[in-house]
């Protein structure tokens, strides 16, 4: 079962292969286009949060880190003793009250079960502000050895987000990192102007 003492496990043992090691360039050429950096961003599932180390150092003052497990968020709060105590925030993700102008998505997703990800889209529309977006990269391929990673496809994940957001953007990356090209989507989806996230 995927709860906190196998994340836990993972972290202990380094079998963190899901760790880039760095922002990825997709995830960076967007925020580089950002121009309010007082807009509150949630990163869930954020692990070793190499978006929110550059988030942080690029000046955005207004960033949240949620993961399932301490350790991440306790290196992550050692690394940069500066960053709000109250922004970590250790909580499953489904318990999670608040409302958010951007919530970046960096392989927290696949390391969903699938049995999940019809719950993730509707906690999804609850924690964005009517004008938020959902912004990030998820895998289009699927994965020979069972999850995580859980893999999909471009056509599961429209029909999977197309009751609640607009689909702004759902294609290939150009600039993923060489281990994933090819096999990522970016995403940027809106709420929905008839959804009421209230």
């Amino acid at each position: 079962m995927l709860n906190s003492n196998y994340w836990q496990e993972r972290y202990a043992t380094q079998q963190t292969g899901w760790d880039a090691g760095t922002i990825t360039t997709p995830i960076k050429e967007y925020i580089d286009q950002l121009t309010d950096k007082s807009i509150k961003i949630l990163i869930p599932g954020c692990g070793n949060a190499h978006e929110a180390a550059y988030l942080w150092q690029q000046g955005f003052t207004n960033v949240f880190l949620l993961d399932y497990v301490a350790e991440p968020l306790n290196n992550f709060s050692k690394q940069f003793p500066d960053f709000p105590k109250d922004h970590l925030i250790l909580i499953d993700f489904f318990d999670l009250e608040e409302k958010f102008d951007l919530i970046l998505e960096q392989t927290f997703f696949c390391a969903l079960d699938p049995s999940l990800r019809k719950s993730y889209v509707e906690k999804m529309q609850r924690l964005l502000n009517p004008d938020g977006k959902l912004v990030g990269v998820l895998f289009n391929c699927k994965f020979e050895k069972q999850g995580p990673p859980f893999g999909g496809t471009k056509d599961e994940y429209w029909t999977l987000f197309d009751d609640y957001f607009e689909i702004r953007k759902m294609e290939e990356c150009y600039n993923s990192i060489a281990p994933r090209k090819g096999n990522e989507l970016f995403v940027v989806l809106s709420l929905k102007k008839s959804v009421n996230n209230a």
